[in-house]
Formats: structure tokens, C-alpha cells, sequence
């Protein structure tokens, strides 16, 4: 059976993206790097927003405000061209462009139940904010990690996660501190019908 994992990198007022910061908010250090390069094999989940941004970042495209990737950015992209993918979306012609890359029309949860069910090693979320949000509605998630990098983007930040999730119970299965000030913390997830202390709706 196969392993779930949401992984989020977010500002510390939980934003995925700041309009004009550069990758991992210029913040990254040699040892989160490390540790990223030692990942263990994983298949990536995306939408086709997630998509359309990382395909176009691998087929040279700029994000705004920016002339070049960083070589740990490029590093990072390579990284996404080379494993496996796949994105669930209606929209999106047929075959997917971005190399590696399986289309799933039908309905995400369903189909990543299925996968769950049938595959083995894991499965990991990137960017995908509704997808992320549906999944862990369905709890179908196994594990819920966050990187939380030392930067407040209160005018600049964008993409804000946590909008549109249930309350959720997290056990706290790991953390670690990196170079920076970077925070790392992993959860095993528990999907609330109501806060513990309160009534049911």
C-alpha cells in the first residue's frame, strides 16, 4: 500500500509564494539542500495549475521579476522533470508535454484511493492547494509536512494554504531545525467534524 504525504514550503504566515521573492525566498541553506537531495523516490501529485507553472518553468520560462534561475532552482526543476508525475485535470490536452507526466481526467480522490490501494511506495503533493485540501478531506493523507521558512510576506505573500480547511488534529511524528532558521515539522493528520471541546455543528 502505498503512502500519502502533503509537503508545503510556506512563509511563516503560511504563504506558498510572495510576488517577487525568488525561490524558497532566497532563504534556502546547504544542509536543507542536502537533506532535499536525499529524498527517497517519490511520485508527484499536482492540479493543472500546478502544472502549467512548473512545465513552463522546466521549458525555460521566467517566473515574473526574474531574468535566471538559481542553480538550486534549476536543481529543483530538473529534479520534478525526472520523477514521476501525475496530474489530474479535464482541461489539459492529451499527452502531457512535460516529460514523465500521466493525465488522470476522472475524480482525484477516487483515483488516489485507488492508487493507494494498489501501488507501493510514496505519494507526495507539490503546490496544488484544492487538491491538497480535497485529499485531506477524504483522509487519505498519511503524513502532513511543513517547511517553514524565517519570512513574514504580510505584503507580498500569496497563495495562502491553510483557506478552506477543515479543522484538522495533527500528532507531531517529526521536526528538525535547519541552517537559517528553517523549520521542518511533520504531522500524522486527524480530520475534525468539530473542535474537540466544542458542540458538534
Amino acid at each position: 500500500m502505498a503512502e500519502l504525504l502533503i509537503d508545503f514550503i510556506t512563509s511563516l504566515d503560511s504563504c506558498a509564494s510572495g510576488k517577487g521573492w525568488p525561490g524558497f525566498w532566497g532563504l534556502e541553506s546547504p544542509d536543507y539542500l542536502a537533506w532535499l537531495g536525499e529524498q527517497p523516490e517519490v511520485t508527484y501529485l499536482m492540479g493543472a495549475h500546478t502544472y502549467r507553472l512548473m512545465s513552463g518553468f522546466a521549458a525555460g520560462e521566467m517566473p515574473d521579476g526574474t531574468d535566471e534561475f538559481r542553480p538550486e532552482e534549476e536543481a529543483s526543476v530538473d529534479g520534478l522533470t525526472h520523477a514521476a508525475k501525475v496530474v489530474f485535470s479535464s482541461s489539459l490536452d492529451e499527452p502531457p508535454a512535460w516529460a514523465n507526466c500521466t493525465l488522470v481526467r476522472g475524480d482525484a480522490v477516487e483515483a488516489v484511493r485507488a492508487m493507494k490501494e494498489n501501488d507501493s511506495g510514496l505519494l507526495s503533493t507539490i503546490g496544488s492547494l484544492s487538491l491538497c485540501r480535497s485529499l485531506l478531506r477524504a483522509g487519505l493523507v498519511d503524513r502532513f509536512r511543513v517547511g517553514i521558512f524565517p519570512v513574514i510576506t504580510g505584503a507580498t505573500g500569496e497563495e495562502r494554504i491553510y483557506d478552506g480547511y477543515p479543522d484538522v488534529a495533527l500528532e507531531m511524528i517529526d521536526h528538525r531545525t535547519f541552517e537559517g532558521g528553517i523549520q521542518l515539522v511533520e504531522y500524522k493528520p486527524r480530520v475534525l467534524e468539530h473542535p474537540p471541546l466544542g458542540n458538534p455543528a
